[in-house]
């Protein structure tokens, strides 16, 4: 619980589009009240800055007076050269995706595995993801709300039903089969990315880029080959959600370039919470349609297991402030620094997950794992 309340305080404490010295709480200072070490940091980023030292403007900070500390304005987030603020969203995007996976999957498994509910379990985490977003903007100083129209989310509704779609895909495919095959089935959405960007959005994918997707489908094919735990819906499963997330790339993409539409969301943060929100309803229909008539033996299951309880809740506010510390780390971040750290992540996630869980770590598996997630991060470094 300790590692949900950092990552909340992290998230709430930052606008997807910068932390304004008017509205950001104090960080660090929030990170020692839950137990981490600081005093009382508020942090303005004012340019985009990597981990590693390169080249780039030192965000300002503020200090609070707390407990009789002296206010200090202007104290440098680097220290020698290293972006602590940076290292800290890279960290808890990894922790928060990390124990999104393990704790979806427990909690699949606590309301029956493969023919349990993972319609109500995806439901419901967007349910709560939506109601944890429609708190940032009710509370005082958190995040101020969206300025937009009917016709904007109009706009948006393409978006939020890729995102949702994505979303249940994925759990349907980690409820069904190993949570490691479906992470590196996902890891070849890439594919699926430049297929609908050629022939749905008029986007040009070069020839070393389709020549990089050899080897993340030939690693997929032979992770796939020596897959313990292998079943069809998890294959297929995990393919709808590549299907719905390289939707849902090409869509993002779309709406940012939409002329003030992103001025009156706000923020990064904000479109996620909409989207988010607008995803709830997308599922609302599907789960009446499919598990809604099992809705009371849920209910008696929840009541009496506390893994799924526990598990269901926080898997849904990680899933929220996982995906919106990706969004602050990669709006500070070089391309070739995201795709060193979605690369890592994804091997982190795997592996970690499928050793807590006891899942297959066969040789040929890892190997095929191996070579399609090199193939990921060949395929996001060429031209």
């Amino acid at each position: 619980m300790r590692t949900l309340l950092l990552l909340g305080l992290i998230a709430a404490s930052a606008s997807a589009s910068g932390l304004s010295p008017r509205r950001a709480p104090a960080l660090v200072s929030r990170l020692r009240g839950a137990g981490a070490e600081g005093e009382g940091i508020a942090l303005v980023p004012k340019a985009p800055s990597t981990a590693f030292g390169a080249s780039a403007a030192v965000p300002q900070t503020r200090m609070l007076v707390r407990g009789g500390a002296k206010a200090v304005v202007g104290a440098p987030s680097k220290i020698g050269g290293f972006d602590l603020v940076l290292f800290l969203y890279f960290a808890f995007w990894y922790l928060g995706n990390y124990y999104y996976t393990l704790n979806n999957k427990l909690a699949l498994n606590a309301a029956g595995g493969k023919t349990g509910f993972p319609m109500t379990v995806a439901f419901l985490q967007l349910v709560i993801g939506s109601v944890y977003g429609l708190f940032l903007w009710l509370a005082p100083d958190a995040r101020k709300a969206p300025t937009v129209t009917v016709a904007d989310i109009k706009k948006l509704l393409p978006l939020a039903l890729c995102f949702a779609g994505a979303h249940a895909s994925s759990v349907f495919s980690m409820g069904a089969g190993a949570v490691s095959f479906t992470q590196i089935v996902k890891a070849a959405e890439p594919a699926f990315a430049a297929l609908l960007g050629v022939t749905l959005y008029g986007k040009t994918v070069s020839k070393a880029k389709w020549l990089s997707l050899i080897p993340v489908i030939g690693g997929v094919c032979l992770a796939s080959v020596k897959e313990l735990d292998f079943a069809w819906s998890a294959l297929i499963t995990a393919m709808i959600a590549n299907l719905f997330a390289a939707f849902r790339s090409n869509e993002n993409k779309r709406i940012m370039d939409t002329p003030g539409l992103k001025e009156r969301i706000g923020s990064v943060g904000n479109q996620f919470a909409i989207t988010m929100i607008l995803g709830a309803f997308w599922l609302l229909p599907v789960f009446l349609l499919t598990e809604a008539s099992k809705w009371s033996e849920f209910v008696q299951i929840f009541k009496t297991s506390m893994p799924l309880k526990s598990n269901l809740i926080t898997s849904a506010i990680y899933f929220y402030l996982y995906n919106e510390l990706s969004t602050l780390t990669i709006k500070k971040t070089s391309a070739t620094t995201q795709s060193v750290a979605n690369t890592a992540k994804r091997v982190i996630v795997i592996v970690g997950v499928a050793i807590v869980l006891g899942e297959s770590l066969d040789p040929m598996k890892m190997l095929g794992c191996f070579i399609g997630i090199a193939g990921v991060f060949l395929y996001s470094l060429v031209k």
